[in-house]
């Protein structure tokens, strides 16, 4: 079945309500170079519609991951979980940044196995994070996902 094309006003409205940044990493696209994806935050393949309350921002690096998955493992408990709704839950309720700011520590089994999912401290992106401390523009001072 083919995806549904996303409408650039539907678009609009979710890059807005998303303050056009990554609802998992909290990455702004305006510091990536590259434009936000829309995340069906219930996949097209397990029957999510194309509609705004299905719909959020997420990086490249994090809808790779997330991919058509809904559920992973908290890596502490080892308990099937849902995955971090960035459109219904609250970030800092779930996740924070480490004392350096570059990595995101889940604080909720949702926290933890979104992180552990999503590879949301891999390599390449605390090596850009760092880098952006460096420059005083990271984590973010609101943390509101």
């Amino acid at each position: 079945m083919p995806k549904a094309r996303i409408p650039p006003h539907l678009r609009r409205k979710v890059e807005q309500a998303a303050k056009h940044r990554c609802g998992y990493c909290l990455t702004p696209q305006a510091i990536t170079g590259m434009r936000m994806q829309i995340d069906h935050i219930i996949p097209e393949a397990m029957g999510g519609a194309t509609v705004e309350e299905n719909l959020w921002l997420a990086c490249v690096s994090c809808n790779r991951f997330k991919s058509d998955r809904t559920h992973a493992d908290d890596p502490v408990t080892g308990q099937r979980v849902r995955l971090f709704d960035p459109r219904r839950q609250e970030w800092k309720r779930h996740f924070t940044w480490s004392e350096d700011g570059i990595e995101i520590i889940g604080l909720t089994p949702s926290g933890r196995a979104t992180v552990d999912a999503l590879h949301m401290n891999n390599a390449d992106i605390v090596g850009a994070r760092s880098l952006w401390v460096q420059a005083g523009w990271w984590p973010p001072d609101d943390q509101e996902g």
